[in-house]
């Protein structure tokens, strides 16, 4: 069986919604992450935490795992990397000495400006397959599902169980 047919078996199972965002994801992901990891030097995690701290300067660590949900501790070497490379650096709050801000380096938005002029021609040949009134349909519907309270909860597959209880079966 050939792979376009392998795909098209699995496009048309039970789980085909599941299984063709997940082929574009990590479809996309294979692409952007190999090109970042070896022209950057860098991991996902760590340019998407840059691109957090230059959007929203003064952002705290604990709040990028809100914007890309990742472990805390992904977040913090992602930090640490982009600190340990001059692309970032932490403030203290002046409202409470305890907390850390973030702020981009002139040198980190630098590499967050390149990244990002890349990451746009990537963004265009990813979509070129549809019109532009249906990647604004796309856009939408995906937003949808990102608003949802399912995205990061789960009934079906709970985040913890107790050993040997069955999960929800619908």
């Amino acid at each position: 069986m050939s792979t376009k047919n392998k795909l098209d078996a699995i496009f048309t199972s039970d789980l085909r919604h599941l299984m063709l965002v997940s082929y574009i994801v990590l479809g996309n992901n294979a692409v952007t992450n190999r090109y970042i990891e070896h022209r950057y030097q860098m991991p996902v995690h760590a340019w998407s935490t840059l691109f957090a701290i230059v959007m929203f300067p003064g952002i705290r660590a604990k709040e990028i795992k809100h914007l890309f949900p990742r472990p805390q501790n992904t977040i913090s070497r992602a930090v640490s990397l982009l600190e340990a490379r001059g692309l970032v650096k932490h403030q203290t709050s002046p409202t409470d000495g305890r907390e850390k801000r973030l702020f981009a380096t002139p040198a980190g938005e630098d590499l967050l400006a390149e990244i990002r002029a890349v990451s746009v021609q990537r963004q265009e040949e990813l979509f070129a397959p549809l019109t532009d009134k249906e990647r604004e349909t796309f856009f939408a519907l995906a937003r949808k599902i990102a608003n949802g309270s399912e995205l990061l909860a789960s009934g079906a597959m709970p985040a913890k169980q107790a050993p040997g209880k069955e999960p929800n079966r619908p």
